[in-house]
């Protein structure tokens, strides 16, 4: 895995940097959601991605309650410094919903 260059990371006025978190084997795009200094550097130490919840205002291991972890493989930033790809394997559906991407209706919908 490659280290971030966490230092050079444009985050926002409230720390945030947009996370877009893709399939590493299919390459799906499976959700966009955001991280903090904090959040990347935990990813990186546990190998599993951790995000800032802006609705709840707090650290949010992904699958932590779900069990649908994100394995993490690999983190680049773009370059302008303003975004995060994370090459992930997930341990289940992506979304909420229980599909497989967060850009997908449910079968139920």
């Amino acid at each position: 895995m490659r280290v971030l260059d966490i230092e050079k990371i444009n985050f926002d006025d409230k720390g945030l940097v947009p996370v877009i978190a893709q399939d590493f084997d299919t390459k799906a795009v499976l959700m966009l959601a955001f991280a903090t200094k904090e959040t990347l550097i935990e990813s990186q130490e546990t190998a599993k991605m951790v995000f800032f919840s802006r609705s709840r205002n707090q650290r949010w291991l992904k699958g932590e309650t779900s069990g649908n972890y994100l394995e993490l493989i690999d983190l680049v930033q773009d370059c302008d410094d303003d975004t995060v790809l994370a090459m992930v394997r997930p341990l289940g559906p992506a979304c909420h919903n229980g599909t497989t991407t967060c850009f997908e209706e449910p079968e139920d919908a």
